[in-house]
C-alpha cells in the first residue's frame, strides 16, 4: 500500500513539473528574406528591411505587453535564413503559433493595395500561385536545396499537388488567426482588407503548429511602399499584428489573461449578451464609490500609451492630435507616448475611454518606481491597497 502512495505522489509531481514547464506561451516571429536575398524591390526600399521593422514593432508590443509569453525570432538583423531552418527554429522551440511576415509585388506597371493573410493549402486561384512561387523561389539561392527540399521546384505547378493532400490538424486554428490578423490589422493601419487566401508556402508546411504567412502590401506601387516604410505604418502594422496575437490568445489559451483585450466593435457591443439588472447595479455602485488614497511609495501609477514613433516627435506634431499634455519614455530606439498619471485605475480607464476617440488603439500601461511592470499586476496591487 506505501508503495502505491508514494507512486501516486511521484505521478502528481511530475504531472505538476510537466503543467509549470509549459507555464509560457511559444510565439516565433518570421520576418521574411533578409542578408543577401533582399525580397521584392521597390523605387526606394527593399522587402527584407519592412519585413524585419514590422515584425520587430509587433515583438516589441507583445514583449511589453504579455509577460506569459516567449517571443523568438528567426532573425532580429539583416541576416539570410534558409527558409527550412526557419521552421526548425518554431519546431525546435516547441512553438504554440508562427507568424511569417512578408511585402507583396506585382510586376512592373502593375497596382494594387491592400494587405492579405495566407495559411497553407493548394493554390486556388493564379494569383495565389504567383505569390507562393515568388516567396518560395528564394529557396533556389540556398546551398544544396535539392537535398533540403527534396527536389522540389518552386516554379513547377506540379510540385504544388502534395499540398492537397497533407493532414494539416492546426487548420482551422490557422484559418482563425488570419482572420483576425486580416480584421485587426486592416482596421489599426486603415488598410485595403484583401482577404484569407490558401497558397503552397514551404516555411509553412514546414512547422508544426498553427501558423500563417502576412502580406503586408505592395512594395510594387509607390503609395504603398510610403506607406510601408513610415514610422506609422510600421508603429500601426505592428499593433495590428498584436491585437490579432492578443484575440488568439484569449480564444485559445484560457492560462492567463491577455493584459490589453482591444475595444469591441459597435456590430460586437450590440450582439454582446446585456448583464442582469443587478449586476449592472452592482457595476455602478463600484463606479461611484469613493476610492481609499494609495501609500504612493508603493502603489503602481497607471498611464494610457497612445502612440510609439522611432524618433522623438516635435512639439505639436500632428501625431499628438493636439494633446499637449503627452509624455514620453524611451524603449530601446522607440519613443512611446502616454497622457494621464494616477495610481487610481479607474481614472486611467476613464482617460483611455476619452482619448479613444482621438487614438484608438490607447491602452493602459503601469510603472513602480519608475520601472514598467506587468499591467495585470499593477491592477491587482491597485485592488489591494484600495481595500
Amino acid at each position: 500500500m506505501n508503495r502505491r502512495i508514494v507512486a501516486t505522489i511521484i505521478m502528481i509531481f511530475v504531472l505538476v513539473v510537466s503543467m509549470a514547464a509549459k507555464k509560457n506561451f511559444t510565439l516565433v516571429i518570421d520576418p521574411g528574406h533578409g542578408g543577401h536575398d533582399a525580397g521584392a524591390i521597390g523605387a526606394f526600399s527593399k522587402e527584407k528591411n519592412i519585413n524585419l521593422n514590422v515584425a520587430l514593432a509587433f515583438g516589441r508590443f507583445v514583449e511589453n505587453n504579455c509577460s506569459n509569453v516567449k517571443v523568438i525570432y528567426t532573425r532580429k538583423t539583416d541576416v539570410f535564413i534558409p527558409l527550412h531552418q526557419r521552421a526548425d527554429i518554431a519546431n525546435r522551440n516547441k512553438a504554440d503559433l508562427f507568424i511569417s511576415i512578408h511585402t507583396n509585388a506585382l510586376p512592373r506597371g502593375a497596382r494594387a493595395t491592400g494587405l492579405e493573410t495566407y495559411t497553407l493549402g493548394m493554390h486556388r486561384a493564379s494569383d495565389n500561385f504567383d505569390v507562393a512561387k515568388r516567396e518560395n523561389s528564394v529557396i533556389l539561392i540556398e546551398k544544396d536545396y535539392k537535398q533540403h527540399y527534396e527536389g522540389f521546384d518552386p516554379s513547377s505547378s506540379e510540385s504544388y499537388i502534395m499540398f492537397e493532400f497533407l493532414q494539416d490538424k492546426n487548420m482551422a486554428q490557422s484559418v482563425e488567426l488570419a482572420k483576425m490578423v486580416q480584421k485587426r490589422t486592416c482596421a489599426a493601419a486603415a488598410r485595403p482588407n484583401k482577404g484569407v487566401k490558401q497558397a503552397g508556402f514551404l516555411v509553412l508546411r514546414e512547422t508544426s503548429m498553427p501558423s500563417c504567412l502576412i502580406e503586408l502590401g505592395f512594395i510594387s506601387t509607390p503609395s504603398e511602399e510610403q506607406f510601408l516604410n513610415s514610422d506609422e505604418g510600421v508603429a500601426n502594422m505592428g499593433r495590428g499584428i498584436y491585437q490579432a496575437f492578443c484575440d488568439y490568445l484569449s480564444k485559445y489559451d484560457k492560462s492567463f489573461t491577455v493584459p490589453f483585450k482591444p475595444e469591441l466593435s459597435r456590430q460586437e457591443l450590440d450582439e454582446r449578451p446585456q448583464p442582469a439588472v443587478e449586476e449592472r447595479k452592482e457595476e455602478r455602485k463600484e463606479e461611484t464609490k469613493e476610492e481609499k488614497p494609495a501609500n504612493q511609495d508603493e502603489a503602481p501609477v497607471f498611464k494610457v500609451q497612445i502612440l510609439t514613433s522611432n524618433v522623438k516627435l516635435k512639439s505639436g506634431s500632428r501625431q499628438l492630435k493636439g494633446q499637449e499634455d503627452a509624455d514620453f519614455y524611451k524603449d530601446g530606439n522607440i519613443y512611446k507616448y502616454t497622457v494621464g498619471a494616477s495610481t487610481n485605475y479607474n481614472e486611467i480607464y476613464r482617460l483611455r475611454k476619452q482619448l479613444l476617440s482621438k487614438f484608438p488603439e490607447a491602452f493602459i500601461i503601469a510603472f513602480k518606481n519608475g520601472q514598467r511592470m506587468d499591467v495585470q499586476q499593477a491592477i491587482r496591487e491597485f485592488k489591494k491597497l484600495k481595500n
